[in-house]
């Protein structure tokens, strides 16, 4: 079992404009908290993880598969792994996403 205050996790710098902190993890899933910038970009990109999303404040711009999608607080999200995708952050945006299996580099 696991714990943990809100002050005990630290922000590592993913790219220019984007934040990520975990949040806890188990065995199985990892969840963290992104805090990105408007203008920022996240690269086409893909990893085995899958990853689920929720949408606390903002706005972000996703390619998922192809597909473009517009997320606004309280939107969500599940992109399958292997599956190639981006964001461009269109305002200051909070969110929580859950990955599964942990990703290990995420770990504090």
């Amino acid at each position: 079992m696991m714990f943990v205050k809100e002050d005990e996790r630290h922000y590592m710098d993913l790219a220019e404009g984007i934040k990520m902190k975990a949040l806890t993890y188990g065995q199985k899933t990892l969840m963290s908290e992104f805090r990105l910038s408007e203008g920022a970009h996240l690269p086409s990109h893909s990893h085995f993880h899958e990853q689920i999303g929720y949408l606390i404040s903002g706005r972000i711009r996703f390619e998922i598969g192809g597909k473009t999608y517009e997320a606004a607080p309280g939107d969500s999200w599940c992109i399958p792994g292997d599956v190639l995708h981006s964001a461009d952050i269109l305002e200051d945006s909070l969110a929580v996403e859950v990955f599964s299996p942990v990703r290990e580099e995420y770990l504090p």
